[in-house]
């Protein structure tokens, strides 16, 4: 809940021009405000100072305080207080399978195929707060590395120590990563289900066939978009394991299965993506993140805290003690 000070009628606030016009009159008619008779001498008077005398003018003052308050009452200042309330109607579940073989190291984007599809991924995780998000590593094999969560902080540092590694089966086996998918959304209630396969090459090995995964997906009712990743042509890649266990790299061609991947996209109500840069990347993210938007209502509620009536209580005080001042030791009227 945050608050905020605001005025109803701040068009009353024009009033205070008038108060300089007050200032002014008054100052021409001061002389005028006691009764006064003319006499020849004064030298039968004994004279002291009079204190009140001195003090009449701050009745003029407590009468332009008391206009200033009460020109702010009729402004009607008021204490927001908004708090809002929102409801997901429809929640969405998305699985990432994402290709970890050692092709996704080439550099046709930066600094690689991997550490862009991390950052881009991070930033659309970050934007679904409503959902929740698992993560699929596969190469040769596939496997889970996070389950469905909402806990992104969690999701984010799993997607942060996603690495290639050797321990993995080499190859590309894209069957296997969507089987896998699809296994972890079989069972999901969500009102939607959408598997984002990635991969940058073809399908190599595996036991199972990227076809009969898709199949699969459709009768779960899972919607599979998926990207190709990595430039057109050639890239650089990495070709050989050195003795100390660095990469070599050298330019290699870029073979991606577009028309398998089109064709999984096609059977399941998907879309395909072909990303041949950073910016291409994070485009299509962008544009599934649109495509597949999670159903929120929102509830606000308005409390209003008036505070016009003190300000209206001081001005009618002030006004009153003027009052009784004037009339009890002043004697006199403006």
């Amino acid at each position: 809940m945050e608050g905020n000070f605001q005025y109803v009628n701040p068009e009353f606030f024009w009033l205070f021009l008038l108060l300089p016009l007050l200032i002014v009159w008054y100052w021409f008619k001061r002389n005028n405000q006691i009764a006064s008779f003319k006499i020849s001498t004064i030298e039968g008077f004994k004279t002291k100072k009079n204190w009140l005398g001195k003090l009449r003018p701050l009745l003029f003052l407590v009468r332009l305080l008391a206009l200033s308050a009460l020109i702010v009452a009729m402004a009607r200042p008021r204490l927001v207080d908004e708090s809002t309330q929102t409801k997901t109607t429809s929640g969405i579940d998305i699985i990432m399978a994402m290709d970890l073989s050692a092709s996704m190291l080439a550099r046709d984007l930066k600094p690689n195929r991997l550490e862009a599809l991390k950052a881009t991924a991070a930033e659309f995780i970050r934007n679904r707060p409503n959902d929740r998000i698992g993560l699929v590593e596969y190469a040769g094999e596939s496997y889970t590395r996070t389950p469905l969560t909402t806990d992104k902080e969690l999701l984010l540092k799993s997607l942060k120590e996603v690495e290639y590694n050797t321990i993995i089966e080499g190859g590309t086996a894209i069957g296997s990563g969507l089987a896998t998918a699809v296994n972890r959304l079989k069972d999901s209630e969500a009102v939607s289900k959408v598997i984002i396969l990635l991969t940058d090459g073809d399908n190599n090995t595996g036991v199972i066939d990227p076809k009969i995964a898709s199949e699969l997906a459709v009768e779960f009712g899972i919607k599979v978009y998926t990207i190709g990743i990595g430039t057109k042509g050639m890239a650089l890649s990495p070709i050989a394991i050195r003795p100390d266990g660095s990469f070599q790299y050298g330019n290699v061609p870029v073979e991606i299965n577009e028309e398998l991947m089109k064709d999984i996209a096609r059977k399941t109500g998907g879309k395909y993506f072909r990303a041949t840069d950073n910016r291409e990347l994070d485009e299509i993210y962008e544009e599934i993140d649109q495509l597949e938007k999670t159903e929120i209502e929102e509830f606000r509620y308005t409390h209003y805290e008036e505070k016009f009536r003190p300000w209206a209580l001081f001005g009618f005080g002030l006004l009153a003690f003027e009052f009784l001042m004037r009339i009890a030791f002043f004697r006199g009227f403006i």
